[in-house]
């Protein structure tokens, strides 16, 4: 049975996309290193659509206002700009509302882009171009350390990587913030109330890597403007070993870390990448496993939730749970000593 990956590894090739939400410049090449900070492509996106209906406003029929229409697709027209005029002594007109880009006419009608805003597109990690993606961005890769979450926030950033966190299950509080930590990426442990994450952002911080997040939080953490990334998940859930021993033990190197949101279907999850020089390319972890005896995993339910252990056997056919269900099951050995059988689908690799 293949069993899903969740990457705390200490040294890793990693290839990521770059890419604009909509068609724009690149400015980068093939085999150029880049710096996380640069820019690597440009785009216009106008944020609103406005609908001019000609027809109605002159009042006819659509197929003759089309034969008045005096722009076309992809004119930038200024605002008060003529549209269309009619006929007559005292003709009606139609003018531009605002500055903008025409997207469509027909039917007697004009769409356009208005609120046009540029799109900056960094590269987000350091590394070099292997991919340029015409019109759209790059795939860059690059090489180091890799700690894959549950949750992001969306946002992208990096600094130095500062330790809050004294413990797995360490809590931050806003009274441990002070301007020593401006700019930098904080190993953070858990978050129990907006006004630590006020606080974080008037330093501001690059980043938080939680353990956790309580649920009650979610909307605010998302209208922060720098990364958040829980490695575990949801609640009082302290940070599993594998993923703080990594963290802790790479502090004052600089962290990219791109709270992306979890897709399941594209295999996107957020993470934390900590580059770190080569000398020759390491191998690509791999994305899907097949379950064996000494694998490192994670549990993903209760009663032993987020902690690691190694498979010692797979058990054979299917096993009778507590549960009462029979289902391909694992005889795993958890960091505490303890031994316990449990359902494949309750496992995630760890590597």
């Amino acid at each position: 049975m293949q069993a899903p990956v969740n990457h705390i590894t200490g040294f890793t090739a990693i290839v990521r996309e770059r890419v604009l939400p909509v068609d724009g410049t690149v400015f980068v090449r093939l085999n150029q290193k880049i710096n996380s900070s640069e820019v690597i492509a440009e785009a216009k996106m106008a944020r609103e659509h406005v609908l001019l209906d000609v027809a109605r406003a002159l009042r006819m029929h659509p197929d003759r206002a089309n034969r008045l229409i005096k722009c076309k697709i992809d004119d930038r027209i200024q605002a008060g700009a003529e549209i269309a005029v009619g006929k007559g002594l005292f003709p009606r007109e139609v003018l531009a509302p605002r500055d903008g880009r025409v997207v469509a006419v027909g039917g007697g009608q004009v769409l356009m882009e208005v609120n046009e805003t540029k799109i900056e597109l960094r590269a987000g990690i350091p590394g070099m171009v292997v991919e340029v993606i015409e019109n759209r961005g790059v795939l860059i890769q690059t090489a180091g350390a890799l700690i894959q979450g549950v949750w992001g926030n969306g946002r992208i950033d990096s600094g130095p990587l500062m330790n809050l966190a004294e413990k797995t299950d360490s809590v931050l509080t806003s009274s441990a913030l002070d301007v020593s930590l401006r700019g930098a990426v904080l190993l953070a442990g858990m978050v129990k109330d907006a006004e630590t994450l006020k606080a974080a952002a008037e330093l501001p911080v690059r980043g938080l890597i939680l353990s956790s997040i309580y649920p009650s939080l979610i909307p605010q953490a998302r209208e922060m403007r720098y990364p958040i990334i829980a490695t575990d998940g949801f609640g009082p859930m302290s940070m599993n070993s594998a993923a703080y021993k990594l963290l802790s033990t790479n502090i004052k190197r600089e962290a990219v870390i791109n709270a992306e949101i979890y897709n399941r279907y594209t295999g996107a999850r957020p993470e934390v990448i900590i580059p770190l020089p080569i000398s020759s390319d390491p191998p690509t972890a791999n994305e899907v496993e097949t379950f064996a005896a000494g694998l490192q995993v994670r549990m993903r339910r209760p009663p032993a939730i987020g902690m690691i252990g190694s498979i010692v056997s797979i058990k054979p056919g299917s096993t009778l749970l507590p549960s009462g269900l029979r289902a391909p099951a694992a005889e795993v050995k958890l960091e505490n000593g303890e031994t316990v059988v449990a359902p494949l689908v309750n496992l995630e690799v760890v590597g």
